[in-house]
């Protein structure tokens, strides 16, 4: 593939999703790609160019864009079904006819090769945690709601907290889109959530634990919706996203001195507070330090999707929201004393967990030479009879989506 890949946009769509285009989500996609660059004029190209020819009617995944990107041959992509054409890959000198045929003025060639998408190369999605089924989906005003709830479903992790994963997703959808009607970006969320940060902060260190966790739970369900409602909208940006995971880092071990530091002001102060405030910073900067580990020397993966046991072990690992639960547990129950210990005691817990499992990657790499993701070995389709994959990866909605007609 040449240093610049130029990718020409045919039509649009007629529906919006997210309040998006078809072509302006198109235009988004790509310009987060380094390589590529949209052209508008075909004839500017040269004989010897590769250029990639996407209807912007149908509903791309950014993996097929990319998949087709580093194909080293003319191709078309059909659907699955019908056989519709829906992208092409050709060189200068054929991009005029072959964008005719994409806009249906002309019938595809019988002798330019067709592919689905199960002949794409499609890998694990890193950022996300997760190997979800590809998908290329026509963008119509019938099936506009179950579009809109694959772009949602698609923005999400799939190896996450439990919370995240079960509790926040139908709120999120619903909060992620009121946002876009309001026309609020992510980065107003992002702001919103650190002021609730330091908010429920102050209320922990004051000993206000009820006003403080409602002030949390909050702040963790706008981190989910931020997050969300930059994904189905291609509007992130480099200072919301270092903003959302720099809050994410720094927030929660602030949280659990200021819980510790306001039972003070309760008839259950802890006497030994600072020994549990420096086993509770050991544990976090340890844990997080195992992971860095992991991904810096044995693998270009999260240790979170190594091996399945990694992957069960992120829905309760000593993270924010799995620890906020051991917190609200703890106030219930009118002990918040023992919500602290509790937390204390799962982070020195969950982090010898993390160096057992970075000792036996260390011994698997020096035995094997490479480490490989268990996602990388499996179909989320033809698996899911596998717990595994029934947890960490979603059925295709290819299979059910509505045709044109």
């Amino acid at each position: 593939m040449s240093a610049t890949f130029f990718v020409h946009i045919v039509g649009n769509s007629k529906t919006n999703l997210w309040g998006v285009s078809g072509r302006t989500r198109l235009e988004r996609m790509l310009s987060s790609i380094g390589t590529a660059a949209v052209v508008e004029d075909l004839s500017q190209l040269a004989g010897a160019d590769f250029v990639l020819l996407l209807r912007a009617d149908y509903l791309f995944d950014a993996r097929v864009i990319n998949a087709l990107m580093v194909l080293d041959k003319h191709t078309v992509l059909v659907t699955p079904v019908d056989e519709i054409p829906v992208a092409i890959r050709a060189d200068g000198n054929d991009a005029g006819v072959m964008c005719e045929v994409l806009s249906e003025k002309r019938p595809v060639p019988d002798d330019l090769p067709r592919c689905t998408l199960k002949d794409l190369p499609i890998q694990v999605q890193q950022n996300l945690k997760k190997k979800d089924p590809p998908y290329v989906l026509p963008i119509l005003r019938c099936n506009q709601a179950a579009l809109e709830s694959e772009l949602f479903a698609a923005s999400y992790k799939g190896v996450t907290d439990l919370v995240t994963k079960w509790l926040w997703p139908w709120p999120a959808f619903m909060a992620t889109r009121l946002c876009v009607q309001l026309g609020l970006k992510p980065n107003h969320v992002t702001l919103l959530s650190l002021v609730l940060a330091v908010l429920a902060g102050v209320a922990f260190w004051y000993g206000a634990f009820g006003v403080g966790l409602i002030m949390a739970w909050l702040m963790t369900f706008l981190d989910t919706v931020d997050g969300k409602l930059a994904r189905v909208t291609l509007t992130s940006s480099k200072v919301g996203d270092i903003l959302d995971h720099g809050l994410d880092i720094i927030h929660p071990p602030l949280w659990y001195l200021a819980w510790g530091v306001g039972l003070m002001t309760t008839t259950t102060p802890l006497t030994n507070l600072e020994l549990f405030t420096w086993l509770m910073f050991i544990g976090y900067i340890g844990g997080r330090l195992c992971e860095g580990a992991f991904q810096f020397w044995l693998a270009s993966f999260d240790i979170f999707i190594w091996r399945k046991v990694d992957s069960f072990h992120r829905l309760i690992t000593a993270r924010r929201n799995p620890n906020l639960i051991l917190l609200t547990a703890g106030w219930i129950v009118d002990r918040p004393d023992i919500g602290f210990i509790l937390v204390v005691l799962w982070h020195c817990l969950s982090t010898f967990f993390l160096i057992c499992r970075l000792f036996i990657a260390w011994q698997s790499r020096s035995r094997d030479g490479v480490l490989y993701s268990w996602m990388e070995g499996i179909d989320p389709v033809r698996d899911r009879r596998q717990f595994a994959v029934r947890v960490f990866t979603r059925p295709s909605l290819s299979q059910r989506y509505v045709r044109p007609t």
